[in-house]
């Protein structure tokens, strides 16, 4: 079965699914004259645990903007779900850090969605974030200015704002980028409760190790979807040769690709 098939395989089993959060139907994603991501078709189901591989440029970053509203598509549609709530965290390379900002202010934007931008705090909201740093392990760092952080504090703080968005889709870039091996521990933990309540995390990941112990569920891109579904199968050897050999063989500087067919 060709590459393509096997794709259209997987668009055609998650077509079925009643409980979809996000489908994507020929969705080309990219910057100017540039498509990073090609005739994406699939579908994420509500709940689902999902890490999205491939090598530098594949699209993964790219995809998540997309999904996030960041970035509109080239061509085809993201479908969402009615009333679906997104929380984005982007790479910690896009923070400003130099910016004179509390870990309380840093943490506090996931209540504006709530609020609005020029809404009041309640006595709740300070409750909320209480709990939410707690919960990444923060107590007593309110006040601290988040240019004192590490690189593992400042990914916690990141997370308590996630908590408070309160989102049904979590979408997580490089979330375990250059941090410590006990905040990896402690946030995969979170991301685990997010599983378990049944909210969608798709999550941009390097290690693939950690991938295989965490994510049920993986995207391999190389531009194109090279596998998508049961981890063990989407990292198989032969579809990570398939995948290095797929983002190797792509001319920046060609035009747009017309889809692949079995």
């Amino acid at each position: 079965m060709s590459q393509h098939a096997r794709h259209c395989d997987h668009a055609a089993q998650t077509e079925a699914r009643d409980d979809a959060a996000l489908r994507f139907r020929d969705l080309t994603l990219g910057y100017g004259d540039h498509a990073a991501v090609h005739h994406l078709d699939g579908t994420i189901a509500r709940g689902a645990l999902m890490a999205i591989v491939g090598a530098n440029g594949s699209g993964k970053s790219t995809l998540l903007k997309a999904v996030a509203g960041v970035l509109r598509p080239m061509s085809g549609r993201i479908e969402r779900s009615s009333g679906l709530r997104v929380a984005y965290l982007a790479q910690q390379s896009e923070i400003d850090r130099s910016f004179p900002a509390r870990v309380l202010d840093l943490v506090s934007l996931g209540i504006w969605p709530k609020r609005g931008l020029l809404g009041r705090f309640r006595g709740e909201d300070r409750i909320a974030i209480a709990t939410a740093l707690s919960a990444v392990g923060l107590e007593g760092f309110s006040d601290r200015p988040i240019d004192s952080l590490s690189g593992g504090q400042l990914q916690r703080a990141l997370f308590a704002r996630v908590l408070l968005q309160d989102a049904d889709v979590i979408l997580l870039d490089e979330p375990f980028n250059a941090i410590d091996a006990k905040t990896v521990r402690d946030l995969v933990s979170l991301i685990h409760r997010w599983h378990g309540e049944r909210r969608t995390v798709v999550a941009v990941m390097h290690d693939l190790a950690l991938v295989r112990e965490t994510f049920p569920e993986t995207l391999l891109l190389a531009r194109r979807a090279v596998a998508w579904g049961e981890t063990a199968k989407s990292l198989s050897a032969e579809n990570l040769l398939k995948a290095r050999n797929f983002a190797e063989a792509f001319d920046d500087s060609a035009p747009w690709c017309e889809p692949q067919r079995a």
